[in-house]
């Protein structure tokens, strides 16, 4: 959710950035971004339909953000667009680190280690987790449940974390 949340400031800052350059913001995509936000509120909200909340948010800034990138394609050139798309890439990352990463106790694991609970899916098999995380200098435990714990030093996560970012069809990480 924290990516989101990244996401859709990033793009109103975007958006305002084209306003200033003298685009004229169609009622559609303003419309669109507040209905991003109140989707993800909505999610942080107790009760059930976070799933349908969540998946509504997430449509939401997809349709902006390629209303956006397309006027500033236009607009600003690939460079400035490149630039907007990494900072969306950073962004996310780091609100995956945000979430994923937590200090509780976690048997087995170091107090002095940073760890994240992997669940391996598509491309990401158990394997190629592992892989990944041996070429992070992290140490991996296998749950019960087939989830995989991947810890280490703060650095190495991080590095870890980038690996399996969105956009690089990255298996389902969780916070426990």
């Amino acid at each position: 959710m924290g990516h989101n949340l990244a996401s859709w400031k990033l793009l109103e800052d975007m958006m305002l950035e084209l306003k200033k350059s003298g685009v004229a913001i169609p009622s559609k995509v303003v419309e669109g971004l507040r209905s991003a936000k109140s989707m993800i509120q909505l999610t942080k909200t107790e009760g059930s339909g976070h799933g349908d909340a969540l998946q509504k948010a997430e449509e939401y800034l997809a349709s902006v953000e390629a209303y956006v990138m397309n006027e500033g394609q236009t607009v600003f050139g690939s460079e400035k667009v490149d630039e907007w798309l990494l900072r969306l890439e950073e962004s996310r990352a780091e609100a995956c680190e945000d979430e994923v990463v937590c200090d509780k106790f976690v048997a087995g694991v170091p107090r002095d280690q940073k760890w994240v609970r992997v669940e391996p899916m598509g491309e990401f098999t158990s394997e190629k987790v592992q892989k990944l995380a041996a070429e992070h200098a992290m140490q991996v435990k296998t749950q019960v449940d087939g989830r995989l714990v991947v810890y280490g030093s703060a650095e190495n996560l991080k590095a870890f974390l980038k690996a399996l970012a969105p956009g690089k069809s990255n298996p389902k990480s969780t916070r426990k």
